[in-house]
């Protein structure tokens, strides 16, 4: 299939860039790694009259460290994000969720911040930026802005980004050393789109009870669900059998009603989350670390 007629342009600068999607608001689209993207072109499925590839603009590759987050610019790829040894020891909880993104071929061209401002709701790393409370950068040529993430994804594909702004960078806070952390996914084949899946993070008290826990899931409505009722569930609690039940229950009600479709039925979606939240939330609080005894403790940042 061949994609309709367009507009292309390759500025090397940032604010060259920034310039043409004021410029051409509404109507153009930036092009990052264009796994997503260039299907949809494809298929006739987008049609904007400019693409403003950006792949030469070195400033937006990198990955580095700040004070509460990992900051992945917006041409870093999630086959270096799998690979960094950086990534894999500060944050192997982002690299475990990559490694489930596609096939490695998919990877070596696919973005991070492409795969959060393309906002499919079956995509793991947007839920993954969900569940850590994490944030985007967005940029356009007069301002910058920085959005949550519970705030960015607002519907199926669609996000609260301006038809002038770019994302230019995407912070993953840091996970607690204490935390127990896990990502899962119930595929039909690996390298399908995830018929459900989830991230989850745990943090436990000195006395071994769940000081604070967070669970976001793909693949269950429009966009990544927030599991606050689960939270609140497992906050508290030492994660027993009964806990974990109940809170695998309220899960099951957080599916969507209009997810049915060719791939599962709603009843067998609902049964999949459910069981996938038994699944997580055991294997997350297998990995969690008690501190020393003495050590100060903070909820705040979950650390001594």
């Amino acid at each position: 299939m061949k994609p309709p007629r367009f507009q292309y342009c390759a500025p090397r600068m940032l604010d060259e860039a920034l310039s043409l999607l004021d410029a051409y608001a509404g109507d153009v689209k930036a092009l990052a790694g264009g796994q997503s993207f260039v299907p949809l072109l494809n298929m006739r499925l987008a049609s904007p009259a400019y693409i403003v590839d950006i792949n030469h603009i070195s400033e937006l590759h990198y990955i580095e460290t700040e004070q509460d987050h990992l900051a992945v610019g917006a041409l870093a790829r999630q086959r270096q994000i799998e690979r960094s040894i950086l990534v894999q020891k500060e944050h192997p909880l982002l690299v475990k969720t990559t490694t489930h993104i596609g096939h490695m071929q998919i990877r070596n061209r696919g973005t991070v911040v492409g795969s959060i401002a393309h906002a499919d709701p079956a995509a793991e790393l947007p839920a993954l930026l969900v569940c850590l409370d994490g944030e985007v950068l967005a940029q356009s040529i007069r301002s910058e802005r920085i959005i949550k993430a519970r705030d960015f994804f607002t519907g199926y594909l669609s996000t609260a980004l301006e038809p002038n702004e770019l994302v230019v960078e995407v912070h993953f806070p840091w996970v607690p050393k204490e935390a127990g952390w896990s990502f899962m996914e119930f595929a039909r084949r690996s390298g399908d789109y995830a018929l459900v899946g989830a991230a989850a993070v745990l943090t436990p008290a000195p006395d071994d009870s769940c000081i604070s826990a967070r669970i976001a899931y793909l693949g269950i409505a429009g966009a990544p669900v927030r599991g606050d009722a689960i939270e609140t569930i497992l906050t508290g609690t030492h994660l027993d059998e009964r806990t974990i039940n109940l809170a695998a229950e309220a899960a099951r009600d957080m599916v969507s009603e209009d997810m049915s479709d060719v791939h599962a039925t709603l009843e067998y979606r609902r049964n999949l989350t459910a069981e996938l939240t038994r699944r997580i939330l055991k294997d997350a609080w297998g990995r969690r670390e008690l501190p020393e005894q003495g050590e100060r403790w903070t909820e705040q940042n979950g650390e001594a």
